[in-house]
């Protein structure tokens, strides 16, 4: 067990509450103008959680990115108890800056339940081994070690890679799933972008539309993690993406779907 408290993320994951509505920290600046999406997706997890009953853990989240955020402006996190089920618990979030909506996001609570456990076989997109330590430009990057292909010399960290934390972070579910939520941003966009698109922060215009997220299995954030995200589809400026987290044993701990707007 992880014997820490109040490590950087449950710091963020740290509200005010006016009832059902959770006031956000936010930093006072991050890496490019706009909040990080993975940030105030885990904020919104993290609110949502507050109000589950605590036996149910995230089942998944599927969220819209209306608006680009801003640092250094508090968030305001509206939660609706859209239902609490035997089983499920179901919330809606709507995240509000400067007086306007900037996420909206609907999330699943399951309490746990006894069944057969079964995922198809995988190869690694990459092993651990022929991995390479990089320091990508990615927010919040220098919380994480990350190790990329050898062909990866973009700025990014673009997937497959491996990640984990550097810091020790809470034996908490809830707060572990909220990490996991926040990593999973890394890496989808670059995937999305059109054929043929060079790779470069001049490459053309690109925001993340949607996000989803499916939790399987316990996260563990100090556990290298092998991230792989593949193409599905791209078209009328939108390129849709899959993503599957795994741990050194090959193990399926997390599911993503991401679309991504690119504009040349």
């Amino acid at each position: 067990m992880t014997r820490v408290k109040n490590s950087w993320i449950a710091r963020l994951l740290t509200f005010e509450r006016r009832g059902d509505v959770f006031v956000a920290p936010n930093p006072r600046s991050g890496p490019g103008e706009r909040l990080f999406g993975g940030l105030i997706a885990a904020q919104s997890l993290a609110a949502a959680g507050t109000t589950a009953d605590p036996d149910k853990l995230p089942q998944s989240l599927h969220l819209y990115f209306v608006r680009g955020g801003s640092y250094g402006v508090e968030v305001e996190l509206h939660v609706e108890r859209t239902r609490d089920g035997r089983s499920f618990d179901t919330r809606r979030v709507t995240a509000v800056q400067h007086g306007k909506v900037i996420l909206e996001m609907i999330a699943s609570f399951h309490r746990r339940e006894e069944s057969a456990e079964w995922q198809p076989p995988v190869l690694p997109a990459v092993t651990f081994e022929e991995a390479m330590p990089k320091s990508p430009n990615l927010g919040f990057a220098e919380r994480f070690d990350i190790r990329v292909t050898p062909g990866d010399d973009s700025v990014f960290a673009v997937p497959p890679f491996w990640i984990r934390t550097r810091e020790p972070i809470e034996d908490d579910p809830l707060i572990r799933a909220c990490m996991l939520t926040f990593m999973s941003d890394f890496g989808p966009v670059p995937v999305a972008r059109p054929p043929g698109m060079p790779m470069g922060p001049d490459a053309g215009y690109a925001a993340s539309l949607d996000h989803a997220v499916w939790f399987h299995r316990p996260f563990d954030p100090h556990q290298w993690h092998r991230y792989e995200v593949r193409p599905l589809a791209h078209g009328d400026a939108r390129g849709l993406v899959a993503g599957s987290l795994y741990t050194t044993a090959d193990v399926l701990v997390a599911s993503t779907q991401q679309e991504a707007l690119w504009r040349c």
